[in-house]
């Protein structure tokens, strides 16, 4: 019991101190003055692998990329009704036409500044996602019952960046290496923004989660 108690403290341990962040001395100064913000799809790169079609594989990163931004709206929205963070969230509907008019999805470059004004927000949270291959939850509960294994079926390096309309800079970054024993979206996105929140400028010091 003792052992065990020891093994997770320290994987505890080694999943924080990977880490790492960045911000700004008025990082929280500058967060508290915006009102609203959007979330960018993220960018996501899924490693190939073989007999695995290339346009198969950039549409399933399409794809991701749409699941990770609404599973990103749907956590930070649930702390906004908590009152845990501060600022107002564009609808992800609104920011997808906004950005698709604008010709994000074609191929446009759009600095940070530009897609704050296109979109008329006060910042924005951009993102990356680097993926071993997704495995379905499905999947990855029958291989654990097969073979009595519940390791890791997933691996992402994650990065989250806050940009600052008002000032435009970059005012907060974090990244981190994680792993999931189940690959879905959701799975990684809570463990990736539970611990990017500890330090997020949106989020109040008091949290109830």
């Amino acid at each position: 019991m003792k052992k065990s108690l020891i093994l997770l403290i320290v994987a505890a341990f080694l999943f924080q101190s990977c880490a790492k962040i960045f911000y700004t001395p008025d990082a929280r100064t500058l967060a508290s003055t915006q009102k609203i913000i959007a979330i960018i799809p993220p960018k996501v790169s899924i490693a190939a692998r073989k007999k695995v079609d290339g346009n198969a594989l950039i549409e399933q990163q399409k794809t991701e990329s749409i699941n990770f931004q609404r599973e990103m709206y749907g956590w930070m929205l649930k702390r906004k009704m908590q009152g845990i963070i501060i600022v107002d969230i564009q609808d992800v509907e609104t920011t997808n036409a906004k950005l698709s008019n604008a010709g994000f999805y074609n191929g446009k470059p759009l600095t940070p500044i530009d897609m704050c004004n296109i979109l008329d927000v006060d910042g924005i949270l951009t993102s990356n996602y680097s993926l071993s291959k997704p495995v379905s939850e499905g999947a990855a509960i029958a291989m654990a019952v097969l073979t009595g294994f519940w390791g890791p079926t997933n691996e992402a390096v994650a990065s989250l960046s806050i940009h600052d309309r008002g000032s435009d800079k970059l005012i907060w970054n974090f990244d981190h290496k994680l792993s999931s024993s189940l690959g879905s979206p959701a799975k990684l996105v809570d463990d990736l923004m539970r611990e990017a929140s500890r330090e997020m400028p949106y989020v109040t010091r008091v949290r109830t989660y």
